[in-house]
């Protein structure tokens, strides 16, 4: 099992968890613990091997229950090794849609790509590829709402527990952010604020940055403001071509994309506020 908690800080609470554990029959596994010194707030991540039983698991669930709130924490528990049922949005750039794939049949990414959900067609044969279904959900420009219905639709339909865009080239409505806060992931070019709008490497080509990058964070309603999970640099050299620029770029948001997905599917990240913790493996 995996137990992930946050509450405030105080005195003994390592020793009341492992005590918890340890009563309980459990075993620590791995354990990652941090204290934010200036919030003076208390983040831990806990691997317990526990009896391979449901009531057991159960019972330990249960019983935590009273300890938790005691502490004035927030929790989960998951059990480890299960696959993350994902939907996966895209419009037309296929880069990291491949990569998330490959590295899913790989078994690099615990997931259970459920669906692929596209505003357009092209990646469509990707998908087909790899044996997944698409789904084609048309978004009107002039009124999208009744089309991010279909998608939230289309979502809950598959059983889809984390929704990750792909460089889904489309703003969200706050219904839909709402619906799958915390578990929906995005991924983006980090040169915002600074160069916004049309070709952004072309204008970082042009103004002769040093560093490009991607983030990876969770949706949220402020358009690409939600808590970043991880983010990738890339150095540009002065002989790098506008060209040179986007295909770091996408190098960028391949792995930065595939290590936020890995780390949430691993329950390694806990929100708090708009920053995550992150106990990397």
């Amino acid at each position: 099992m995996i137990l992930k908690l946050s509450c405030p800080d105080r005195p003994g609470l390592v020793a009341t968890l492992a005590n918890f554990i340890a009563v309980s029959g459990g075993n620590i596994l791995e354990m990652s613990q941090f204290t934010d010194p200036i919030e003076k707030w208390f983040f831990i991540r806990v691997h317990i091997e526990i009896e391979d039983s449901e009531a057991k698991r159960r019972s330990v669930v249960d019983t935590f229950e009273s300890l938790g709130r005691s502490i004035g924490a927030e929790w989960e528990f998951r059990l480890p090794h299960e696959r993350t049922r994902t939907a996966i949005l895209v419009t037309k750039a296929a880069h990291c849609l491949q990569d998330l794939l490959a590295r899913t049949y790989a078994g690099d990414l615990p997931l259970d790509v459920a669906a692929v959900l596209g505003n357009r067609e092209d990646l469509a044969p990707i998908a087909e590829r790899y044996g997944l279904p698409f789904c084609h959900l048309p978004i009107e420009k002039e009124n999208k709402g009744p089309a991010f219905e279909r998608y939230q639709a289309a979502i809950e339909e598959s059983g889809a527990k984390l929704i990750v865009l792909a460089r889904f080239m489309q703003i969200l409505p706050p219904d839909f952010c709402a619906a799958f806060q915390g578990r929906a992931i995005n991924i983006h070019h980090s040169f915002l604020p600074a160069f916004v709008g049309a070709n952004p490497y072309r204008q970082a080509f042009k103004r002769g940055v040093k560093i490009i990058g991607a983030t990876a964070h969770y949706v949220t309603s402020d358009l690409d403001a939600g808590p970043i999970i991880d983010q990738e640099v890339a150095r540009v050299e002065h002989y790098h071509t506008p060209e040179d620029l986007i295909r770091l770029g996408r190098d960028c948001e391949c792995l930065a994309l595939s290590r936020a997905v890995r780390f949430h599917a691993d329950d390694r990240v806990i929100v708090h506020g708009n920053k995550t913790i992150v106990f990397r493996d």
